[in-house]
């Protein structure tokens, strides 16, 4: 088997996944190896997210690690390393991979919580703001990229519009929401979809006025928290310049639930919130 030259965010929190478990085992490479009865290099590469493994291979190694969570072993096994096909595939190859890879995450999700400073949430973005927002990219990207970039981005919705939408908690700060992207009409016609989506019964949007102050994440400028079938799979995605950065070591995802939970507590309710963008729309 050839190994994969980019694995998926998935196929690489699979194999983190394992890595953890036969660390936990306080077991090597080479003992694992040994008692799957295979090279210490495929289980290298199974753990770097490079090869895939049955799932009686899976069963296997939780048994050689001794791990009792049937629940993470289930849902490892669900996700079958990672081998996950989606309609974001066809984006391969045409824009950036961890563009991807947020789909991938959120395909998988059982629930999202977002914290946006500067920019709206994505999976919200009317077609006219989102290519706003591509058409500033330094230096200049081709048009026929734009286009695929704004594309992706709308079928993205469908995750909290489709036939079973995922639970949404976003939070957005005002300066966000204040922004004229694309200029006035496109800015009034985007908070106006802002306002319809958080009457979704799914979505909850609650807005950081100017006034609540500091407040914990104010320096991310967004922030993806990615609740997975089991906790153990949980994502946490932020936006940096050279691209989207993805974490999921425990310490790191208890530390942002709490962060997360303490920006909840300075928003504004929900229905606040929508009157809040409904005065800034009336004052474009």
């Amino acid at each position: 088997m050839a190994p994969r030259q980019s694995p998926t965010i998935l196929q690489r929190r699979f194999g983190t996944e394992l890595k953890r478990l036969r660390e936990a085992a306080g077991m090597s490479v080479p003992a694992a190896a040994e008692h799957l009865d295979t090279d210490r290099t495929v289980i290298s590469n199974v753990e770097a997210g490079r090869f895939g493994i049955s799932e009686e291979r899976l069963r296997r190694l939780a048994s050689i690690y001794e791990c009792d969570d049937t629940a993470l072993i289930d849902t490892l096994a669900a996700l079958t390393g990672g081998r996950r096909s989606g309609w974001w595939d066809e984006y391969r190859g045409k824009i950036p991979p961890g563009f991807l890879d947020v789909s991938a995450l959120e395909d998988y999700a059982v629930r999202l919580r977002t914290v946006q400073i500067a920019h709206l949430p994505g999976l919200f973005h009317t077609e006219d703001h989102a290519r706003a927002i591509f058409d500033l990219a330094t230096p200049p990207l081709p048009r026929l990229e734009v286009e695929l970039r704004v594309a992706h981005r709308l079928a993205r919705q469908r995750v909290v519009s489709g036939d079973n939408p995922v639970p949404y908690i976003g939070v957005i700060h005002e300066a966000a929401i204040r922004m004229e992207i694309g200029g006035r009409t496109v800015t009034r016609a985007q908070l106006r979809h802002l306002v319809e989506a958080s009457d979704r019964p799914n979505v909850v949007l609650r807005i950081i006025p100017f006034g609540a102050g500091g407040f914990p994440l104010l320096g991310d400028s967004s922030v993806l928290y990615v609740e997975a079938p089991n906790p153990h799979l949980d994502t946490v995605q932020l936006d940096s310049p050279t691209g989207a950065v993805f974490l999921d070591s425990p310490t790191q995802l208890a530390n942002f639930r709490t962060r997360l939970d303490l920006v909840e507590k300075v928003a504004l309710t929900p229905t606040k919130s929508r009157d809040l963008i409904r005065t800034v729309m009336k004052e474009l």
